[in-house]
Formats: structure tokens, C-alpha cells, sequence
């Protein structure tokens, strides 16, 4: 049997990700507030039947007694052989005599159960006098019917039928928990699978758990599963290019940029989905930005040459040339008169000389001829003291010395949380980049860093925003993207 088959929910305890919806349903049950329609709506796979299911096992064992009755109405349910539940898909069923057809057979009694339930699956797809012919029944059924409608697509069900159902959205399932149960499954089905695999069917499936299980399933029969069998089965989305391309934006280099889409078309990635992937790194730093009250004029623009370059992919007859042009202008916008898309770097001059930025470290007062040359060598070998506003002023050169570029741009993601002893807490909003950082030799690369710069040993802790301590002042929050001046 199918793993999402053998997986799927049976109880609302079960279900995944949908928190809000069982909670309510539950409520309703134990109180017996149960409608008689309900509209379930969000995209494939968040659960939508099995909630359904789930929701007419209550509707139609509510009051029986016998203990026995019960286990068989629910066996019943479970595999599909009980005469009181039809489950209708309304893209084979969607015209006007078969919802008169459901009529009809409506005004019978429940055989076995206390009630009968329908469920009504992509619902969106009944047509318009259909609808109109089920209205009525859906206002007033008979006592012992009830409906569940589902559908995918919201926007076309009636606004007429949406106002005789309660209706419930279901949300993407959050990635977390997509992995979360992913690894439930393989650990129950003994499958070897990689952390980061998960990651990647995970960010895949858009929210959709079901399409998840699927995607593990096929590839259950491999000895371990890797990031790169996930890669072969679902295509490249580039993400291993998106650093380089970044660090290439930063430096204001065509040719590294160049490379890189030639190395994209060679891959056999698809442009449009490394678009997407560039898209979304940009949109987190304009909310960074925003959130901090800091010009956002810098990502708009970015966000606009990315919008058009997705819109003319499909049309163009050479796509990488819609991909380059992007990323050229995202490094040269001038050409389009409306300022730099990203913040220039200052070449360095050749005396050391300490700005903002850098931690200062205090030097003795000296009446010598050299006192120049005694205080910049003061500054180089003295370690400033190990402070947060000192670690928070020195993660650009952190950031510009931590490699490889992988690390860098999912460090770039996250925010100085706190200092504890010689503990540094950074707290990440994605537990992508959160995984990045803490592998093993990621970390090491940033604390060795950081020793270089303090002379001291300190710990790095990477932690998911939601699970660290927020900070009580404005001042301790520091945007590690912002102190390298980058947008990527």
C-alpha cells in the first residue's frame, strides 16, 4: 500500500499542521455544535479528505451506544465500504442530473449510522446549475444529512453556497512540520534518509504533505536516500547557485555572473525556479528592512527586474538571455535611471584606519614621534573587549571572512539574538539557513573567525527565532545582512 495511504490521519490527534481547524472541530464535537455543511478550502495535500473523514466518523456514530456498532461504522469509514458515507468527486460528477440524482437518494434514511454524510471533493468544479440545485438541500437537509465540501479553489464556489457552510481554509503545512513527519515515517518504515533531503522534498511540495509522502515513497528502495537522489527526481531549483550569484552581485562582476547562468543551462536547472529562489532571498531581506525602518527603495527595484525577468522567461526564445540581463542590471541599474540595486562597497585604503564598524580597541596615550605608527599597531594586535556591541559591529568582517559562500549567505539570514559568557546566540527565521550554520564545520568556520577577531575562544548557538530569547531593546537586534551593507 501507498505510504500516504498507510499514513494518513485516522484521528484528529494525527493530523498535521492544521491546528486551528481540528481545534474547532474538536470543540464542536464535544459540545455537539455540528453543522450540517461544511467548506473545506486550501491547496492539494494539507489534509482537506482526511479531516473530512475524520470529521464524519463523529457525525455518524454521535449517540450510538453499542460499542461494537461504533468500531464497525468507523472500520466502515476507514475503508470505504459503508453505505451511510458517499464520497463524490465532483470532477467526474459536477452536472445537474447527478446533483439531482444526490437529491433523490438523500431523502433515504441512514442504513447503519446515525447520520448520513457527504463528501463532496473539488467542489469547484460543479457546475453553475448545479450549484443552483443544490442550494436548497444545503440550507435545509434533512436532519440526518450532512455535507463536506473541498475544494482547492475558493474563489469559485458560489458565494451563495460559501454562506450556508462553515467554512474552514487549511494552510501550507509549515516545513518544519513536513520534515518532522517525513522523518516519523522513515524511522516506522526503516528508510535511511538524510536530514537535508527531507529539507529539500519538503521546501518541494509547497506546503503539501501528501505529495511529500509521495515523493518519499518512490524512492524508498534506495539504500539511503541523499540530497542529490531528491535532486534527480525533482529537478535542481539552483539553490546551490544563489550564493555565488549573490557574492557576484556584491562585487559588481558580469563575468562571475555569466558563469553562473552558463552553469545553470549545463545543470539543466530550470531558470524559472532559480528565479523564484533569487525572488525569495530578496523578499526576506525587504521585510528584514522594512521591520528596521531602512530604505527599501534598493529592494523594490531588485524585486521589479526579477518580476519582469520571470514574465518574459516563458515568451523568449533564449531564456538564459532573460536570466542574464536580470542579474546584470541587478549589478548595473543604472541603466535603467533608477539608482544602484545594491549598496557599493568602499575600496580599502592602504593605511588600516578604524571606522564605525570596527570594534576600537582603547591604545595608551604615547608623546612619541611614532605615535601613529604605535596606535594602528595598538589596534591590530590588541583584541577588543568581547561585547555584544562589539560582536555586533564586527559580524561584517565576520560575514566577509566566514566561507565558504554557502555559510556566508545563510548566515546573512540571521540576527544576533544575545551573548552569554563566550556563548553567541543567533537566532534564524528559517530552519534551513538555522541547519546551515549549525553543521558542524559551518560552525567552526564562523567561530574561528570570530577568534581571530577577539583573541578568544567563543561558542556559536544557532537557534530558530521562535524557540531563542527575543531581545528586550531595539539595540541587541542586529541584522547580520544589513552590517554587511549586502541585499543578498
Amino acid at each position: 500500500m501507498a505510504l500516504y495511504r498507510t499514513y494518513r490521519p485516522l484521528a484528529f490527534a494525527d493530523v498535521v499542521g492544521q491546528d486551528p481547524v481540528v481545534t474547532t472541530l474538536e470543540q464542536a464535537v464535544e459540545q455537539q455544535k455540528l453543522s450540517h455543511a461544511y467548506l473545506f478550502a486550501g491547496s492539494r495535500g494539507t489534509g482537506k479528505t482526511s479531516v473530512a473523514r475524520i470529521l464524519a466518523k463523529h457525525i455518524m456514530t454521535r449517540g450510538i451506544a453499542d460499542d461494537t456498532l461504533k468500531r464497525q461504522i468507523i472500520k466502515g469509514i476507514e475503508d470505504g465500504s459503508i453505505v451511510d458515507l458517499l464520497e463524490i468527486d465532483a470532477a467526474s460528477n459536477r452536472g445537474i442530473d447527478d446533483v439531482r440524482d444526490l437529491i433523490e437518494k438523500i431523502q433515504f434514511s441512514p442504513v447503519v449510522a446515525a447520520a448520513k454524510v457527504y463528501i463532496i471533493d473539488e467542489a469547484h468544479m460543479i457546475t453553475k446549475d448545479a450549484f443552483n440545485a443544490l442550494l436548497k438541500t444545503l440550507e435545509e437537509p434533512p436532519e440526518y444529512a450532512h455535507f463536506i465540501l473541498a475544494t482547492t479553489e475558493l474563489n469559485k464556489i458560489p458565494a451563495t453556497i460559501q454562506s450556508r457552510c462553515q467554512c474552514f481554509p487549511f494552510r501550507p503545512i509549515e516545513e518544519e512540520d513536513i520534515v518532522r513527519r517525513l522523518q516519523y515515517i522513515a524511522d516506522q518504515e526503516h528508510i535511511i534518509v538524510d536530514r537535508e533531503a527531507l529539507r529539500l522534498i519538503a521546501r518541494h511540495v509547497e506546503g503539501g504533505l501528501r505529495d511529500a509522502i509521495s515523493l518519499l515513497d518512490q524512492m524508498r528502495s534506495l539504500a539511503k536516500i541523499a540530497v542529490k537522489d531528491v535532486e534527480q527526481r525533482i529537478g535542481a531549483t539552483g539553490q546551490q547557485y544563489i550564493a555565488a550569484v549573490a557574492d557576484a552581485i556584491g562585487r559588481n562582476d558580469p563575468p562571475a555572473l555569466l558563469k553562473a547562468v552558463r552553469e545553470l543551462e549545463e545543470a539543466g536547472t530550470p531558470l524559472d525556479l532559480f528565479l523564484r529562489e533569487l525572488l525569495a532571498l530578496v523578499r526576506i531581506e525587504l521585510h528584514r528592512a522594512i521591520e528596521q525602518k531602512k530604505p527599501i527603495d534598493v529592494h523594490l527595484q531588485a524585486l521589479d527586474i526579477l518580476l519582469e525577468a520571470i514574465r518574459n522567461l516563458r515568451l523568449s526564445p533564449v531564456p538564459g538571455l532573460v536570466v542574464e540581463s536580470a542579474l546584470l542590471t541587478l549589478c548595473n541599474p543604472k541603466s535603467k535611471g533608477r539608482g544602484e540595486v545594491l549598496p557599493t562597497k568602499t575600496e580599502e585604503k592602504p593605511e588600516r584606519k578604524k571606522t564605525k564598524e570596527e570594534p576600537a580597541a582603547p591604545t595608551p596615550p604615547s608623546n612619541d614621534s611614532t605615535k601613529d605608527d604605535t596606535t594602528a599597531s595598538a589596534a591590530e594586535i590588541e583584541a577588543p573587549d568581547v561585547t555584544l556591541e562589539n560582536i555586533s559591529v564586527a559580524w561584517g568582517q565576520i560575514l566577509e571572512e566566514t566561507t565558504p559562500a554557502s555559510v556566508r549567505i545563510s548566515l546573512k539570514n540571521g540576527i544576533l539574538q544575545g551573548l552569554s559568557g563566550t556563548k553567541v546566540t543567533v537566532g534564524f527565521t528559517s530552519a534551513f539557513h538555522r541547519d546551515k550554520v549549525a553543521a558542524t564545520e559551518a560552525s567552526r568556520a564562523v567561530e574561528q573567525v570570530m577568534q581571530k577577531i577577539f583573541r578568544r575562544s567563543l561558542k556559536l548557538e544557532c537557534v530558530l527565532e521562535k524557540d531563542g530569547a527575543k531581545p528586550d531593546t531595539k539595540e541587541n537586534i542586529v541584522n547580520l545582512a544589513d552590517a554587511a551593507a549586502e541585499v543578498f
